[in-house]
């Protein structure tokens, strides 16, 4: 299980040098919209780490406002749900927490992810995400479709007139790989259950997430250790190079899931050795299954409880360095 006692009892006023790392695949399920302005984000990179595999190819590109936002909200919801977030929408009310228009500065999501209310004050985010590279090149990763929309009768023209409501879009084929790191910094334990629930339950990413964009997010390591550990672009290299090495990558088919898996897990101990932190525990294989198993079974009353710790926590840092001082006193 995860060694709970190296994360911190209380938020610290200054960074303290606890990283605890979420290694994870994100693996789409369905046809996926990641774009900016009107097509997909694509950017050319060596294909992997070693010299003989160092020619450029060109990967699709998961922003990390794209990973982060839907889960943040997802978190959200949930401390909504059960009463740990203001549902007040009057933008004049202290508590109320409205997402990209006004912070409360105390909630467990301000305190964890951060906040920037101008003359307001700031708090920055203790969780650090960072782009994410496709494991396979765009060619193989991606599939435009045309899209129309139809009248009411079913056709594409009214009284006669042809609709112009004809488009094209570029979809990231199902079962595309994004290797990822999620760091936070300086957390306590339930606040770090906290961001890796939000990781766990989030299942929709992209500019479609109501009718496409489902993402499984597959974790293959949990790390505690004394600094930052390995990128994203290095780590989707590196798999890259042990695929191709078993001769897995196959024209216009998908890397199977579980091979997959299996590598990462593999090649996460190689880049942890060279990256000189000091590893406090590496959570990998049966005992992180156990653990998440642990997580996801959590009845209604237990999630509450974290929920609410993980609450009270945020709101004990926001009084003791957030909160103006009372001038009365």
């Amino acid at each position: 299980m995860l060694n709970t006692g190296f994360f911190h009892t209380e938020l610290p006023a200054r960074p303290m040098g606890k990283y605890a790392h979420i290694i994870m695949l994100r693996i789409t399920e369905g046809y996926a919209l990641f774009q900016t302005d009107g097509e997909l984000n694509r950017v050319r990179v060596a294909a992997g780490a070693t010299q003989a595999t160092s020619e450029a190819m060109t990967r699709i590109t998961l922003f990390k406002r794209k990973q982060t936002t839907p889960e943040r909200l997802n978190g959200r919801e949930l401390l909504r749900n059960y009463g740990q977030l203001s549902i007040s929408e009057d933008e004049k009310d202290l508590d109320s927490c409205i997402y990209n228009v006004k912070s409360c500065r105390k909630c467990a999501d301000c305190i964890t992810y951060g906040f920037a209310i101008g003359d307001g004050g700031s708090e920055k985010s203790k969780v650090y995400s960072e782009t994410a590279f496709s494991l396979t090149d765009y060619g193989s990763s991606h599939e435009v479709f045309t899209l129309n929309a139809p009248f009411e009768d079913g056709t594409m023209s009214n009284h006669g007139v042809p609709s112009s409501r004809i488009n094209s879009q570029d979809h990231v084929k199902p079962q595309t790989i994004f290797p990822s790191v999620i760091t936070t910094r300086d957390l306590t334990a339930a606040l770090f259950e906290y961001v890796l629930g939000n990781v766990l339950r989030t299942t929709r990413y992209g500019a479609t997430t109501t009718r496409g964009g489902t993402v499984r997010n597959h974790i293959v390591g949990i790390v505690l250790s004394d600094g930052e550990i390995f990128s994203n672009l290095l780590f989707t290299q590196r798999l890259h190079d042990i695929l191709l090495e078993n001769d897995i990558f196959k024209p216009n088919e998908p890397v199977p899931v579980q091979t997959a898996l299996d590598a990462a897990a593999y090649v996460i101990p190689q880049l942890l050795n060279a990256d000189g932190v000091r590893d406090q525990q590496v959570l990998i294989g049966d005992d992180l299954a156990a653990y998440l198993n642990t997580l996801r079974g959590l009845d209604e009353n237990a999630l509450q409880a974290a929920l609410h710790r993980a609450s009270q926590e945020a709101l004990t840092y926001h009084g003791r360095y957030i909160a103006k001082p009372d001038k009365k006193k």
